[in-house]
């Protein structure tokens, strides 16, 4: 399974947030080049990174600090954060993104994804962001009454490379990935799903590799909090996730 960490932006600067609350942030680091260069010299493979100013906006904003973890990170980038237009994904894919995750967007305009995934293959990935099951658009602000899995169905031939799951009650909150849920839409959709919120140690990445092990249709997993405040050490994670 891939390991994710994550890289949050908020005016420039490496943080994260607590259950998605942009009040509720810790700065981690002024450079998130170095930091980016960091998980490079550790042996990771794929970085996550999502511009939080940009999933408030809906419009890039971090365009500097994505620019500098691109240069300085040799292995595979995945972008989320106010992408909602076909003009702003070509605008990151052309900058040297991967992937770029489509998550309000996705539940707003199920079509403007379809036909991303038509122009662009293999580098759209789709962020369901639940609370309480439900989804959350627009940086988290807004729930509805959509499920996770309602809303992972309407791309299911559309060619979407991942789905991002993640649980909001659990985001930064060092509480545990909800596997259960996380599982159980991995095993009702045919698009890899990708764990997100709540890693807490090396139990929870273990639990996630098992489960993939198991036949769990899962890519990886993201952590943020856990990697930056030492509960987990990088070198192991990534031993234990290429178990």
């Amino acid at each position: 399974m891939i390991l994710f960490p994550a890289i949050d932006l908020k005016e420039g600067k490496v943080v994260r947030l607590l259950y998605g609350d942009l009040d509720a942030v810790t700065v981690y680091g002024e450079n998130p080049g170095a930091q980016a260069q960091a998980f490079a010299e550790a042996g990771c493979e794929w970085l996550h990174v999502v511009d939080l100013n940009g999933a408030v906006e809906g419009r890039p904003v971090n365009d500097d600090a994505v620019k500098s973890i691109r240069a300085a990170f040799p292995g595979k980038m995945q972008l989320g954060g106010g992408i909602r237009t076909l003009d702003n994904i070509r605008h990151w894919l052309d900058a040297g993104i991967d992937r770029v995750i489509l998550g309000t967007i996705a539940a707003r305009d199920p079509a403007l994804v379809i036909e991303a995934c038509r122009l662009f293959p293999g580098q759209i990935v789709v962020g369901i962001d639940a609370k309480g099951g439900k989804v959350a658009v627009e940086g988290w602000v807004e729930t509805g009454e959509m499920t996770a899995l309602e809303l992972a169905q309407k791309f299911e031939d559309a060619g979407v490379a991942a789905i991002v799951f993640t649980d909001i009650d659990r985001d930064g909150a060092l509480t545990g990935v909800n596997l259960q849920a996380t599982v159980a839409l991995a095993d009702a959709i045919s698009i890899p799903v990708i764990a997100s919120g709540g890693v807490a140690d090396l139990d929870d990445l273990a639990a996630v590799r098992d489960a993939k092990n198991k036949g769990a249709n899962l890519e990886g997993a993201i952590s943020g909090r856990a990697l930056y405040d030492g509960r987990i050490d990088l070198k192991q994670a990534l031993e234990l996730t290429h178990a």
